[in-house]
């Protein structure tokens, strides 16, 4: 049997299959893009409930784990070498679980460089402005009196929303007609952006009939569909 007794975090969340990957997680877009790609690759998981109710992402054990008190993180228990492996950052385990499993990554070097540079664009632009403007049209920033801040992440939001649709004119996906890791970090942001924070009309989101095409493509496929809902609350 597998032993992860060396990582404190599996005292707060022990592992009750400790020869699968462990998943420390909560449905958030950035948590559920790694639940949505291990379903995909079929890859078995043990997840992991980290609430922010209770501030499980301040707790010393999560933060043994990492240290940034993100979710989500992960821990292999047969990593590089057959050595456990931590790893937190989202961009960060979907290239490592894509390497891992050769799926959903071109193996052409060209192609495989930029699918990390749409990777890329969604964790330094896409979910930061996504995100704040969640924060200035949904939650306690909408009752700023001043506006300036929302509109800023609103016209960078529809800049962003442009990009996308552009790239995606006359492709299936990010890539072409192969789906990769970089849908699977991108669309769970637009999902968000329109659905839960519900800002499509605030940002146009008619605008955009490519993205939203792509969207409803993503949003069909059944892996997607089981990974936004783990882990279970």
């Amino acid at each position: 049997m597998t032993d992860l007794a060396a990582f404190p975090i599996t005292e707060k969340w022990p592992a009750q299959h400790p020869e699968r990957l462990q998943l420390y997680s909560l449905a958030t877009p950035n948590g559920v893009k790694v639940s949505i790609l291990l379903e995909e690759i079929d890859l078995a998981y043990e997840a992991h409930l980290v609430s922010f109710e209770r501030n499980d992402q301040f707790s010393p054990a999560f933060l043994s784990l990492n240290p940034n008190n993100k979710i989500p993180a992960i821990l292999d228990p047969h990593g590089p070498g057959g050595q456990p492996l931590a790893l937190f950052e989202s961009g960060a385990i979907l290239l490592y679980l894509a390497e891992k499993s050769g799926q959903l990554l071109p193996s052409d070097p060209a192609q495989r460089y930029e699918t990390l540079q749409w990777l890329m664009f969604q964790m330094g632009g896409v979910g930061p402005m996504f995100g704040q403007l969640g924060f200035f049209h949904k939650f306690a920033g909408k009752d700023y009196e001043d506006k300036r801040p929302r509109d800023r992440y609103v016209a960078e939001s529809k800049r962003l929303l442009g990009v996308l649709e552009q790239r995606l004119r006359g492709r299936s996906w990010i890539m072409g007609e192969q789906y990769t890791i970089a849908d699977i970090a991108i669309f769970p942001w637009v999902r968000n952006l329109v659905g839960y924070y519900g800002a499509g009309e605030l940002v146009g989101f008619a605008d955009f009939p490519n993205v939203q095409r792509v969207l409803d493509a993503f949003l069909a496929r059944p892996a997607v569909q089981r990974g936004l809902s783990v882990p279970a609350a």
